[in-house]
């Protein structure tokens, strides 16, 4: 880069984010004389730890709604199943309460044709 090479956008843009370009434009600055490559190192690693500082809140960022998201994709599955269970016991009492309505039913019935049997 110093010597003329001219990279692809492909190329500039990793460079970029990376940071060499400024590196670049810092040195040229050195090479005028506007200030020392202290000053230029320290610009560099301002612009570095401002550049981290955003990564990492994006990927906390992204990682929260990633929590937040199977957070509550777990609890409409919870509610989900819980409804789903509601309603096997609601039909499972049902068969029950028809099944006793049936014995109940059919007892009376028995008894009935055993007392005259017992006379």
């Amino acid at each position: 880069m110093t010597v003329g090479a001219e990279p692809t956008d492909t190329v500039r843009s990793i460079l970029s984010n990376e940071g060499v370009l400024l590196m670049k434009h810092l040195l040229g600055g050195v090479a005028k004389g506007a200030f020392d490559q202290a000053e230029a190192e320290r610009r560099f690693n301002a612009w570095k730890a401002n550049k981290d500082a955003k990564v990492n809140a994006v990927k906390t960022s992204v990682a929260n709604q990633r929590e937040l998201s199977a957070k509550q994709r777990l609890e409409a599955e919870t509610a989900k199943n819980q409804a789903i269970a509601e309603l096997v016991a609601k039909k499972k009492a049902e068969a029950a309460a028809a099944q006793a309505a049936a014995e109940a039913e059919a007892a009376p019935a028995a008894e009935e044709t055993e007392a005259p049997a017992a006379e």
